[in-house]
């Protein structure tokens, strides 16, 4: 399928007219809602928030060998702050975001943050309904990522991404990314070759939210089944709380944006805090 589909597909996604009578089935299965309710439960919502995982985790590397200087703390910091309400064009609401991930060398000297990624931008969602049942949202999103570093060690590119959340059941979720990339960094034009051009996955969390599991494809440019592979699993440690046991397995290019074109294999656990109804990737 080709990029022009891709558009096409997303625009339908996005300005279909939305069922506004009739039954949905609420993410947490406990509870139906109609549609009209659906909206005022994301419109009274706080708006401030988080917006990807937050994570905090350590472990090494499995390929090349481990030592000191791949072995290293990974943490991520992402939060969203909502600008309206489903008063706009289509329903949709406006929304800035900000992800931060640390790459820290903690047994080295000196302990140094080897690498900081910086990804704002600003977005548009709109949650979807397909008779009279709630299934994710569509998102239009323009960001930023770069390293902060100047010389030849700066790392930067744009992106104009369409994607979707889609809730096959209460419990499973298939989501996918593609970007339209605009790289101004001098230093990382073959970018695409190594952090990809689109993404997809599948999550899984049951009805308790006690375990969940997910698997993200992020595919690089070229004809090859070439793919950065993460999986990620989950367990919740206090029933009361948000806060889960972790581990993730990231193995391809492009985990960060200083060593880009450099391929690790890592496996880190420690803890993360998760989104209200289900993570953006």
């Amino acid at each position: 399928m080709n990029r022009y589909c891709l558009l096409l597909l997303f625009a339908i996604l996005l300005f279909a007219p939305c069922v506004t009578t009739g039954q949905i089935v609420a993410p947490s299965r406990d509870a139906v809602y109609d549609v009209d309710s659906m909206r005022r439960e994301f419109d009274n919502a706080p708006y401030f928030g988080l917006y990807k995982d937050n994570y905090f985790i350590f472990g090494p590397s499995i390929g090349p060998k481990a030592n000191k200087s791949n072995t290293n703390v990974k943490f991520q910091i992402s939060v969203a702050q909502r600008l309206s309400k489903s008063v706009l064009p289509f329903n949709t609401y406006l929304f800035l975001f900000y992800t931060q991930k640390c790459f820290w060398n903690v047994l080295q000297k000196s302990m140094p943050m080897t690498d900081l990624n910086f990804n704002p931008g600003i977005g548009l969602a709109r949650p979807l309904f397909v008779k009279d049942r709630f299934i994710g949202k569509a998102i239009f999103l323009i960001e930023h990522e770069s390293n902060g570093k100047a010389g030849k060690m700066s790392r930067s590119w744009n992106k104009i991404t369409f994607g979707a959340n889609i809730l096959i059941d209460p419990t499973i979720m298939v989501h996918g990314k593609f970007w339209i990339p605009i790289v101004d960094g001098e230093n990382n034009r073959d970018i695409l070759k190594y952090s990809g051009i689109y993404q997809m996955g599948l999550s899984y969390m049951p009805p308790s939210k006690r375990f969940g599991a997910s698997v993200v494809l992020v595919k690089r440019k070229g004809w090859n089944l070439n793919y950065n592979t993460i999986i990620e699993l989950n367990y919740r440690l206090f029933k009361a709380e948000n806060q889960y046991f972790f581990m993730q397995y990231y193995n391809g290019y492009g985990e960060g944006l200083l060593e880009y074109n450099k391929f690790h294999s890592q496996l880190r656990v420690g803890l993360v805090i998760k989104p209200q109804f289900f993570s953006d990737y």
